[in-house]
C-alpha cells in the first residue's frame, strides 16, 4: 500500500481514485487541507503558477508522511519544490475547457464566472456582450454559484466535469486554447525515490 498525500476537495479524491485504478494497486490517502483551501478570497488570477494549493502538501511529503503526491498537472507551481519531481504523467481525459450554463441561450449581460484571465480573454473575443467575474472555489461551489442564480454560466475544465459524473449538464465545449497539461494528472515523489519512479513507470506518457 502507498502513501498519498493530496487536497481534500471532491475532484482531488476522484483523481486520487483514477491513478489507483490505473495501476490496480491500493493507496492510503492523506487529505491535506491547503492555504489555496481555505483563502477563498485572494484572486487567482494574481497568483500565476505558485505553490498556493501545493505547499502544505510539498512541505509534508518532504517530511516523510507519505510516498507520493497527486496533482492536477496544469495546477502544479513552477518551479517544483527543489526536493520534488514528477515522476508520472498519466493520459488523462478531455483537455478542453467548456462553458456551462444554467439554461440557452446565453442573453446579452448575462454573468460568466471564472478565474483565469485566459478564460475572460477569450469570452471577450467571443461573445463581448457578456459579462465576466472573478469567482472562486471548489467545482462544486461554483456550480452552486449557477444554480443560485449570482452567475449565469461558469468555465471550468471538461476533465473536471468528467471526473465529477456532471457530464449531464447543459454546456458548450469553448474552442479556445487551453492551459497546458489540462486533464492530465501529475505523480510526485521525494527526489531520488527510485522505487516510486519504477511503480509508477507504466502510466507515464511522457
Amino acid at each position: 500500500m502507498i502513501t498519498v498525500g493530496s487536497r481534500g476537495s471532491p475532484l482531488a479524491k476522484a483523481q486520487v481514485c483514477e491513478v489507483e485504478k490505473l495501476l490496480n494497486i491500493s493507496f492510503h490517502p492523506i487529505w491535506i487541507e491547503t492555504q489555496g483551501d481555505c483563502d477563498k478570497k485572494t484572486s487567482l488570477r494574481t497568483l500565476d503558477k505558485t505553490n498556493f494549493f501545493t505547499d502544505e502538501i510539498d512541505r509534508r511529503q518532504v517530511a516523510g508522511e507519505f510516498r507520493i503526491s497527486i496533482h492536477s498537472a496544469k495546477d502544479l507551481p513552477d518551479p517544483l519544490h527543489p526536493n520534488l519531481e514528477i515522476v508520472a504523467l498519466t493520459q488523462g481525459v478531455d483537455p478542453s475547457d467548456s462553458l456551462v450554463v444554467r439554461k440557452f441561450p446565453l442573453t446579452p449581460g448575462s454573468r460568466i464566472g471564472t478565474s483565469s484571465i485566459r478564460r475572460e480573454q477569450f469570452l471577450k473575443r467571443w461573445r463581448p456582450d457578456l459579462v465576466c467575474v472573478d469567482i472562486r472555489g471548489t467545482i462544486e461551489e461554483r456550480l452552486k454559484l449557477l444554480t443560485d442564480g449570482i452567475v449565469d454560466g461558469v468555465v471550468m475544465a471538461e476533465a473536471a466535469l468528467i471526473r465529477l459524473n456532471q457530464t449531464h449538464l447543459p454546456r458548450l465545449h469553448l474552442e479556445t486554447e487551453t492551459a497546458p497539461l489540462q486533464g492530465q494528472l501529475a505523480v510526485i515523489a521525494v527526489k531520488g525515490d527510485e522505487e516510486m519512479r519504477q511503480v509508477f513507470k507504466s502510466i507515464d506518457t511522457r
